[in-house]
């Protein structure tokens, strides 16, 4: 696939999501009913009691708990497609596996003295090398089993150090929004006079007195 035809790709992609977009839009401002109540211009506060009328701006914590929450999910995501790739690794470090066979068992009499197995050289390609085969034809095929687990072996260790460093950094903006106090909820209660105030929940602090 040439780097014309992917730029292509996704200019027609952008171009039918934005339509598909618009025509749901357009299509719905037509067919929709206009009945405006009052119901439908309140604050909507995840069931909290509203304040004012419909257009204010809320409270921003909703906002900053979907952003860390969005945030936090969608890095969290990145760890099945690596262990669905170094996974791979971990498998080819298996003694159980057969890795390596004769030539002539393989039935390839006119080929190096050694190659890999059908179950090694698929996971070898799903590793991402174009063309496999074993370190070293000429010598026995125990010796290539060995070097062969060897490399997978260095390569989950080297896997499992990236995605550390990866979780520690997630664990490091944890920590800093947890010390920022982004992470406590507290409520914005109503009193009396119709000011607004900062306080703990009604779990915090026990059900309001009449």
């Amino acid at each position: 696939m040439t780097p014309i035809s992917i730029v292509a790709y996704l200019l027609v992609f952008a171009a039918a999501g934005f339509l598909v977009v618009f025509a749901a839009l357009l299509i719905g401002s037509l067919l929709r009913p206009r009945a405006p109540r009052p119901e439908k211009l309140a604050t909507y506060e995840c069931g909290e009691p509203t304040i004012g009328p419909g257009f204010v701006q809320f409270d921003l914590r909703f906002y900053v708990v979907a952003l860390v929450f969005l945030v936090f999910e969608v890095e969290v995501g990145f760890f099945f497609p690596w262990a669905t790739v170094f996974g791979k690794a971990t498998q080819l470090a298996d003694p159980k596996l057969p890795k390596v066979v004769s030539a002539e068992r393989a039935g390839q009499p006119g080929k190096p003295a050694v190659a890999l197995t059908a179950e090694a050289e698929d996971i070898v390609k799903r590793l991402g090398v174009k063309t496999p085969g074993a370190p070293d034809p000429a010598a026995a095929p125990e010796t290539n089993a060995l070097a062969i687990e060897g490399s997978a072996r260095r390569l989950a260790r080297m896997a499992m150090a990236d995605i550390a460093v990866f979780f520690g950094v997630l664990l490091v903006g944890f920590a800093y929004v947890w010390k920022r106090g982004d992470l406590n909820w507290v409520r914005a209660v109503e009193q009396p006079s119709g000011g607004r105030v900062e306080g703990p929940g009604p779990s915090a602090v026990g059900p309001a007195k009449e």
